[in-house]
């Protein structure tokens, strides 16, 4: 959709006349006119209170011309997932889950400062790849080359142990390095988490079903 129709759909589905929503965003109903008619569109300021207002993001409301990644975990984001500031509006750099009202959330993220920096989270990661490379020989694990910032809760996974017990290894509240690879031979994918303490390594079928434990290492 283009910022016109957009603009006038979201008008109408909150019962808004041109007249009425100009008052809120304090522009004129002749501006408004302009946007649904495509002759303008609305400045940066003016989109920031259309975002709040009808609770999208900027990127929705111009027609969402770039596929939204967080910066922090890599993952891709929606409306629904989109971090916001302290005061309410939309941060399209991050999800919800790395940044909310104004504040990183992930640990790994607000400890680069006291690791030294993104630098030294980069060479740790590189530390961690190769590991998963070289000190591990699993069957069907393809090469590690990347490892993002990833929240316990998403990845915490529970498995069936030989006795029917199940167990978890990782901790929602917090958050790891890792990522998915699909297996050399096809049917499952590996997940890989890792922190200064531990690798993991386990598959599993799709959407997470499944999942058994190959390895957890302690560094």
């Amino acid at each position: 959709m283009k910022t016109k129709d957009v603009i006038y759909a979201l008008r109408t589905k909150k019962g808004l006349s041109q007249e009425e929503l100009a008052e809120k965003i304090f522009v004129t109903r002749q501006a408004v006119s302009r946007w649904e008619t495509g002759e303008t569109t609305p400045n940066i300021d003016t989109l920031k209170l259309l975002s709040k207002l009808f609770d999208v993001s900027i990127n929705t409301l111009l027609g969402s011309p770039r596929k939204l990644i967080c910066a922090c975990c890599g993952m891709p984001i929606d409306d629904c997932h989109i971090s916001r500031e302290k005061n309410g509006l939309f941060n399209e750099e991050y999800c919800k889950w790395c940044y909310a009202d104004g504040e990183y959330t992930l640990d790994i993220w607000k400890r680069y400062v006291s690791i030294g920096g993104k630098e030294k989270l980069e060479e740790f990661k590189q530390k961690l790849i190769h590991e998963f490379n070289i000190l591990l020989h699993i069957e069907g694990l393809p090469k590690v080359e990347k490892l993002n910032v990833l929240s316990g809760e998403f990845i915490n996974m529970e498995y069936t142990l030989p006795n029917g017990a199940t167990v978890k290894f990782l901790d929602d509240k917090q958050t790891y390095l890792g990522c998915q690879l699909e297996s050399e031979f096809g049917g499952r994918c590996f997940g890989i988490a890792a922190n200064m303490n531990f690798l993991l390594v386990c598959t599993y079928e799709k959407n997470g079903a499944n999942p058994e434990l190959v390895i957890y290492k302690k560094r």
